[in-house]
């Protein structure tokens, strides 16, 4: 396998490619200290090891780039925390695993084979984070699919309204934008409010946001 190493000092990529390069199958092809030079290399390898204190979060950002630009770049994040809000950033961008900060050697390579082979090295805590995420993102698919359904129930004219509601504006603006009367706006949001099952306006367009969105950040990171 071709190894790209990426670190903001080129003293620790020699230092880890010496470490690396009594391993036959493994096969350092150059560092990279900064997200541009690590992008014009990402061809070379086959795994990019990026070391996640690269400054001003270039390593979250070098993996999203590598996911988007070279899928078949497998990415190894290393040197972070096991924290399961950091890893699980990195994972969510594109990383195919990690490498703790305090790991030896010998956990360096074994984690560098692991990617390489499609499998993946958590502890029992990372599991649990896992597992948790899956589950939360399972309960917000199940509840964006029932928000739809209950969109599908307003009329064309109701959706215009719920979409300047989202918008902040007040009954009198709707009627502007939509040349309609306030009386009929006022109905309008009244059936809204009675389809959506919500008692406030405000609620209305928060619903709307949240299924427009997709998922809702703050809720399921709440759960880790």
């Amino acid at each position: 396998m071709h190894i790209l190493i990426v670190n903001k000092t080129r003293f620790v990529c020699s230092v880890v490619a010496a470490a690396l390069q009594d391993e036959p199958d493994m096969q350092v092809v150059g560092y990279a200290t900064n997200v541009p030079e690590a992008i014009e290399k990402a061809n070379t390898c086959d795994i990019m090891a990026i070391d996640v204190h690269m400054p001003d979060d270039g390593a979250l950002d070098l993996t999203k780039k590598v996911a988007d630009l070279f899928p078949q770049v497998r990415v190894l994040i290393t040197g972070v925390e096991e924290k399961p809000e950091i890893i699980l950033s990195y994972i969510e961008a594109g990383a195919a695993g990690y490498v703790l900060e305090a790991v030896d050697v010998e956990q360096l390579v074994e984690n560098i084979r692991a990617v390489d082979e499609n499998k993946a090295l958590a502890s029992p805590e990372m599991v649990r984070a896992f597992m948790a995420r899956l589950s939360s993102l399972s309960r917000l698919c199940a509840d964006i699919d029932s928000l739809t359904e209950l969109l599908e129930e307003l009329t064309p004219r109701e959706k215009e309204v719920l979409d300047l509601l989202r918008d902040g504006k007040s009954n009198q603006d709707i009627a502007d934008d939509l040349c309609i009367e306030v009386g009929t706006v006022k109905n309008h949001v009244h059936n809204i409010l009675k389809k959506l099952d919500v008692d406030s306006r405000h609620e209305a367009a928060a619903l709307y946001e949240r299924t427009a969105n997709g998922t809702d950040e703050d809720s399921y990171r709440e759960t880790i």
